[in-house]
């Protein structure tokens, strides 16, 4: 099944979101809590690098200040490398990556001519 653009870069945003959300509970000394927060950010992570994937390449040309390779490529190493991932790559990764990706989707979501939310 083939979602439009704009749905698409809806499922990211809401990853993000989902993603800033559970952030906190990363550092959750109930070690169950922390470790539930971190399968909920890893799948959000898998969703945007799987919805970027699939973004036409007119949008990803107009935003070459995200490394949307890097955005496809984390989603790689956290659905076939699963066994090896860094907490603190993705940490690093919700902390300093998701906003410029979320302010050039919602630039795109701009032009488009659709809702900033």
């Amino acid at each position: 099944m083939t979602r439009p653009e704009t749905e698409r870069i809806a499922d990211i945003l809401a990853a993000i979101q989902a993603c800033r959300t559970y952030r906190p509970f990363l550092e959750e000394a109930d070690s169950r809590l922390a470790e539930m927060a971190l399968d909920a950010v890893l799948r959000n992570l898998a969703v945007i690098g799987e919805a970027v994937n699939h973004l036409p390449t007119d949008v990803t040309a107009r935003h070459p200040e995200v490394d949307w390779r890097a955005v496809v490529g984390m989603r790689h190493v956290l659905v076939h490398q699963y066994f090896d991932i860094n907490v603190s790559v993705v940490l690093d990764v919700v902390d300093q990556e998701l906003t410029p990706l979320e302010e050039a989707l919602i630039k795109a979501r701009r032009a488009e001519g659709g809702s900033p939310n």
